[in-house]
């Protein structure tokens, strides 16, 4: 059995490879991405190097790849090549809006590179599940009405950015597909995730706000966010990649969506406050927003903000998060070694 997946030398996605192939050491995993091993995914790959291979390709132009994918015998695919236009995060950061730099290449790379992987998969006679990972950019700025409750499936999606446009357009092309011809496929949406392998690419380059205070704190950084209320549902990218895979081998998948999160919203205060039971005398100073470097919004705290609901995923697999606190501190000791 081979997994493929597409933008595997980056983010969350190389997390993914890593994971299935430690996971099951009799299988492989191809990897389609237009860009090649950097130096810290060569290191991270280098256990697994010989049951790993590399496509080079852009995902938009499948006669670059569709004969090389048809020579693996490819089961399960996991569709994660993105463009990942994010402006938030510090002050600087958030006077940049990267979507208006390339509006064309947001949707055809999101949009139309799915279709094509799309297109090749259900020409394939061995693939049996496909999963899109989605984000949770597809909901709205607000959710249920009870305070803090979970943001579940169905019900509140209303993308408002190019990003969320386009991946919401996948979800929706990636379900025509499932029914058309007979495949078994369901969507992801992330929330905000952190962790190894979180680093600057040219499709991403944004870091959220654990990330941000787990090198402050190990940097010996002043941390400067503009408020410490605001909130989001953050999860190890070692948990996002384990929930993937749990549905991307699931036996039966009853739903075509999944949230895949924490299950938990926490603030940037609570944040620091673990950060410093790892790195004693941690210091902050809540600043003005043009001053700080963690910067977030307090008034963004429901919906795609706030916790996502993630029953479904729990109900169709065996996976579970990790406490929040605990994987923080997961992630801060895998920071102290690698970095």
């Amino acid at each position: 059995m081979t997994l493929l997946i597409t933008g595997g030398t980056g983010f969350v996605m190389s997390v993914v490879a890593r994971e299935w192939l430690e996971r099951h050491p009799e299988r492989r995993a191809v990897i389609l991405d237009r860009a090649g091993l950097d130096a810290t995914a060569a290191a991270y790959f280098e256990p697994v190097r010989e049951r790993l291979s590399l496509i080079q390709g852009d995902v938009r132009d499948s006669s670059n790849w569709s004969a090389e994918l048809d020579r693996h015998e490819i089961t399960e695919v996991v569709h994660g090549a993105t463009v990942t236009p994010i402006s938030r995060g510090s002050a600087e950061e958030a006077r940049v809006q990267p979507e208006a730099l390339m509006p064309a290449k947001i949707v055809e790379v999101n949009l139309m590179g799915t279709v094509q992987l799309l297109e090749w998969a259900r020409q394939s006679k061995q693939v049996r599940r496909f999963v899109y990972v989605s984000s949770g950019s597809v909901y709205r700025h607000h959710g249920p009405d009870w305070s803090r409750e979970a943001l579940p499936e169905d019900g509140y999606v209303a993308p408002l950015t190019l990003y969320g446009i386009s991946k919401f357009a996948a979800e929706m092309v990636v379900n025509r597909y499932a029914d058309l011809f007979g495949l078994s496929a369901a969507s992801v949406r992330l929330s905000s995730i952190y962790g190894p392998m979180d680093r600057a690419t040219e499709s991403r380059h944004f870091r959220h706000v654990p990330n941000r205070v787990a090198q402050m704190a190990l940097d010996g950084v002043v941390i400067r966010p503009n408020n410490l209320e605001p909130i989001g549902d953050y999860l190890h990218s070692v948990d996002a990649a384990r929930a993937i895979l749990a549905l991307a081998q699931a036996p039966q998948l009853r739903y075509r969506h999944y949230n895949v999160a924490s299950g938990v919203a926490v603030s940037i205060g609570e944040i620091i406050g673990w950060a410093s039971e790892k790195v004693p005398g941690v210091r902050y100073e809540v600043s003005t927003a043009d001053t700080a470097n963690v910067v977030q919004d307090p008034n963004l705290n429901g919906g795609m903000w706030g916790a996502y609901d993630i029953a479904r995923l729990e109900r169709d697999t065996d996976w579970r998060p990790r406490p929040v606190r605990e994987a923080f501190h997961d992630y801060m000791d895998w920071l102290a070694l690698n970095r």
